[in-house]
């Protein structure tokens, strides 16, 4: 079944787009969610609740601000890290005081988007393979140990990059003077 086909059934409500969702692209999901939470129950309960999600708002999903893998990829990390935060408040919740701060102000939004738009487009002038590196530790949260096993490479060699990676990265956005 295509992409296309699952789309339009899910945006049709159809439950055979469920099916077929988890069929075709529960690996994939499961794959970014593996990454970010460790009990495997979690993992499951991430899975449905990724799906519905995507159930909830296929509406949201546009071709033409990304692909559709970028768009689901991005729905399992969130609802993955969304997870993971409910997990640890749970944990050892840390309880409110008049002195924590509400969030960021107004102009705090302002810089961290601008500085967001700078590391993407410094993202884009790395090669692929740099730039999925990069992805993988520090948007999919996978480890190094994992990542090393699955590029065929030691964790050295992973860490290695990623050290280089971060030097290059913070030199084209303006942070590293020294080199």
């Amino acid at each position: 079944m295509q992409e296309q086909e699952i789309t339009a059934l899910l945006a049709e409500r159809r439950e055979e787009g469920m099916d077929a969702l988890l069929r075709h692209y529960g690996p994939l999901m499961r794959y970014v969610i593996s990454g970010i939470l460790q009990d495997p129950r979690d993992r499951e309960e991430c899975l449905s609740e990724a799906a519905m999600q995507v159930w909830e708002h296929i509406g949201q999903f546009s071709r033409q601000r990304g692909s559709w893998n970028v768009w689901l990829t991005a729905v399992a990390r969130n609802t993955a890290l969304n997870h993971a935060r409910k997990n640890a408040r749970h944990a050892g919740a840390e309880e409110l005081t008049e002195h924590t701060a509400a969030g960021p102000s107004p102009e705090e939004e302002v810089v961290r988007r601008e500085r967001e738009q700078e590391l993407l487009e410094a993202l884009g002038r790395l090669l692929p393979e740099e730039r999925l590196l990069f992805y993988r530790k520090y948007y999919y949260l996978q480890t190094t140990a994992r990542i090393a096993a699955e590029l065929g490479m030691t964790e050295r060699a992973v860490e290695g990059k990623l050290y280089r990676l971060k030097r290059r990265l913070r030199k084209m956005l303006g942070g590293d003077q020294n080199g």
